[in-house]
């Protein structure tokens, strides 16, 4: 099975989605599935994992919704308030939803350096475990090494690391998100999403090899067992075209074995996520 690990959906709200700035023109509007099955069969792709665009239960049940009505949507991958002293209560509602697979929070956007290692937050995490739920980290580079230290607090907690935590391809920069990733690699419970890349390029005139330095880390560092392919979808069409996004990633592992492919391009995902 040919899974996309990680794409969205949205109504688009101006004030909402405020990060959506006037200049992304191309992704001012909604997205849902109608817009995305076509694509996704087009592409030979067989189903896709929901993730969360927007901090608000509002948006799970929204995710949930959608995938209760569109079978290819295999997963959710939803957003709770960690930090909330009812998160066990919140957890535990969301759990009985079989399609809910997971939470993320947007730790990007958080100021604080030490977020993920937050005591309120931690707490959180723990709460996930008892429902066998992941967690998507989604991060810059320089808030890898907190990140570091979060994942190794959990070790029997399902991690998978978003967009590549987001290298700064735009501008070359490898050494220093190398050493980190590779860190964290060490950790076996630890994956990584092979996403996200074309928007940290330069978008009007990124080339394939471009990304080439941070897709031969990621695969010696995770190997193909711990690797999933995801578009980022509708995100990426700031920067490429559905076709594109997949062919970066499957370009640079045809050299790989058939089952290593197939590991990459969806099997992972229907392991990690649990996908039925």
């Amino acid at each position: 099975m040919t899974i996309d690990a990680h794409q969205h959906f949205w109504i688009f709200d101006p004030e909402r989605d405020a990060w959506i700035t006037e200049d992304m023109s191309v992704i001012r509007k909604n997205f849902l599935p109608a817009d995305l099955a076509p694509v996704l069969e087009a592409n030979g792709i067989d189903g896709c994992v929901a993730v969360q665009a927007d901090q608000s239960e509002a948006e799970t049940d929204f995710l949930l919704q959608l995938a209760e009505e569109n079978t290819f949507i295999k997963g959710v991958v939803g957003w709770v308030d960690l930090r909330s002293p009812s998160v066990e209560e919140r957890v535990q509602h969301y759990a009985q939803y079989p399609l809910l697979r997971g939470f993320r929070h947007i730790v990007q956007g958080e100021a604080d350096p030490a977020f993920l290692q937050g005591e309120d937050f931690c707490r959180g995490i723990k709460a996930l475990a008892a429902y066998d739920l992941t967690y998507d980290i989604l991060i810059f580079p320089h808030q890898l090494p907190a990140a570091l230290a979060f994942v190794q607090k959990f070790p029997g907690q399902r991690f998978v690391i978003d967009h590549l935590a987001k290298p700064y391809i735009r501008k070359g920069e490898v050494k220093g998100w190398e050493e980190d990733i590779r860190a964290m690699a060490q950790h076996d419970h630890v994956y990584c999403k092979l996403s996200g890349m074309v928007t940290e390029a330069d978008m009007q005139n990124w080339k394939q090899e471009d990304f080439s330095p941070y897709l031969d880390v990621a695969l010696e560092a995770f190997g193909a067992d711990r690797l999933m392919y995801g578009s980022d979808w509708p995100v990426c069409l700031l920067a490429a075209d559905y076709p594109e996004m997949k062919k970066l990633v499957t370009d640079h592992i045809a050299h790989l074995s058939a089952a290593e492919q197939a590991q990459i391009m969806g099997g992972n995902a229907a392991s990690f996520y649990k996908l039925v």
